[in-house]
């Protein structure tokens, strides 16, 4: 099957992707890029989308751990109070 393209910059985009591509059309070229787009899809990019709720939860909560206990003796009103002026 031939690859008609009557929009010109799509023309111009699938020589370009032939040339990258090194296809020897540019309905193969053409294919060869919608197959990578689709397989980018397909597979999990990170390994973060392979993790269960549990193990996202964990690395959530081993971070808020890391960050410490908050200042006991912090005075939230007075420090309003002086990012506003008051």
């Amino acid at each position: 099957m031939a690859l008609f393209l009557t929009d010109e910059e799509l023309d111009t985009l699938a020589e370009k992707a032939k040339k990258v591509l090194n296809a020897p059309t540019k309905e193969d070229a053409v294919r060869q890029a919608l197959e990578r787009v689709v397989a980018d899809t397909d597979t999990p990019t990170t390994d973060t989308e392979e993790k269960t709720l549990a193990e996202k939860v964990k690395a959530i909560q081993d971070e808020v751990r890391r960050l410490g206990t908050p200042n006991p003796n912090f005075d939230q009103k007075a420090f309003l109070d002086e990012m506003w002026e008051i």
